[in-house]
């Protein structure tokens, strides 16, 4: 824990906009080493809502310009990494009221409409599990322990929730498929008969043998999915997703086939995969992502690998996202419905945000932004112009 004097007078510094550049580097330094939480407390007492224009937005949002430009090649990076397992919402420096994502102000403020909002809580370990007779399983209220027998593998559950097949033999019969499914509100996270791991994130799926013999292994998917697949150089691991095929050796990958989004997206993080699709096959690099749309293949290099596989771990990041973007992440999370009236309002979201969050919460910070809403029956959202 700092000196608590030497904290207040870096965060009045701040707040005055009379800090220098090492006093801003201290200051970040310190909040992003804060394990404890006592940091992020000494701050919410000194900017705490009965502080003065401790809410104005254009006032903190003009703190983050000035910090930012302070040293953009340093600060960048600090500020990138000032996740919410360091900060409690609306108690952060950085933050406007409950986010510190939303970082580029509106190009014609409008009025706040304040209402009361409903809280929703974030989304959880949620999943049902098809087996191959087409009965189900609950997993997230399943106890602990073996669930079921298909073919030669035992399907169990274990203490931390996750959902493991054994390889303890091989399908002499008929092949027997399972689909794990995770609704609107839901992830998971389950280890295949191979010991590769797959995470889903909300409203995904993901359908597999419950042995893999034969000369590949090859599993389908809807949504999106994290991939760590076990290195097996005499058996390639194979996903379907829609018009998309993606045959990899051993590597970590992530696929995104959500089908309101405009193209499937397969980003490489680890190893190499090759991807096919209207007859074309491109072998990817780490780092770069295979779009996949329509009537074309397009790949991105150097994509931002930490901000794709930020669902798995634990908050949503947006790098010049427009509205929709947003809402559709926010939409899969907290199992809303979205829609808009007239014009959707013209705005770009930059930064992170904790996906255990509630409703509340990201809407307070949405709200900051000058994007009206109204909500309606708890769980739509009506976007305004």
């Amino acid at each position: 824990m700092p000196d608590t004097e030497r904290l207040i007078y870096l965060l009045s510094q701040a707040r005055q906009r009379l800090a220098t550049q090492e006093e801003y580097t201290e200051l970040l330094e310190i909040i992003q080493a804060d394990e404890t939480g006592m940091v992020n407390a000494q701050i919410e007492a000194f900017h705490g809502p009965t502080a003065p224009d401790s809410n104005d937005p254009a006032e903190w949002q003009q703190l983050v310009t000035d910090i930012l430009a302070a040293d953009k090649s340093q600060h960048t990076a600090r500020i990138k990494l000032l996740r919410w397992r360091w900060v409690a919402a609306a108690s952060l420096l950085l933050l406007a009221g409950g986010t510190w994502w939303w970082l580029q102000p509106a190009k014609t403020p409008a009025p706040v409409h304040a209402q009361a909002t409903p809280d929703v809580a974030p989304g959880g370990n949620k999943a049902v599990l098809t087996l191959s007779d087409g009965s189900q399983i609950t997993l997230d209220s399943a106890t602990n322990g073996v669930l079921a027998q298909q073919g030669s593998s035992k399907v169990t559950k274990l203490a931390n929730g996750q959902l493991v097949y054994d390889a303890s033999g091989t399908s002499q019969g008929k092949i027997l498929y399972n689909t794990m499914s995770t609704p609107l509100g839901g992830q998971y996270s389950l280890i295949l008969p191979d010991g590769s791991k797959v995470w889903l994130n909300a409203g995904s799926s993901i359908t597999y043998p419950t042995a893999f013999t034969g000369q590949e292994r090859k599993v389908s998917v809807t949504g999106e999915a994290f991939f760590d697949v076990a290195k097996n150089a005499a058996m390639p691991f194979r996903v379907a997703a829609n018009n998309t095929t993606v045959e990899v050796l051993g590597t970590h990958f992530n696929i995104n086939a959500y089908t309101d989004e405009a193209t499937i997206n397969t980003t490489l993080v680890e190893g190499a995969i090759r991807v096919s699709a209207h007859n074309r096959q491109l072998v990817l690099k780490p780092g770069q992502q295979a779009r996949v749309g329509h009537t074309d293949v397009q790949v991105a290099d150097q994509v931002d690998l930490s901000a794709i596989t930020a669902w798995k771990e634990g908050y949503f990041s947006f790098t010049n996202a427009d509205l929709p973007t947003v809402m559709r992440e926010l939409s899969r999370w907290y199992n809303l419905e979205v829609s808009y009236e007239g014009k959707i309002p013209d705005r770009v979201f930059n930064g992170e945000i904790g996906r255990s969050l509630t409703l509340s919460q990201v809407l307070k910070g949405l709200s900051k932004t000058r994007i009206k809403y109204r909500i309606e029956d708890g769980h739509r959202i009506v976007i305004q112009p």
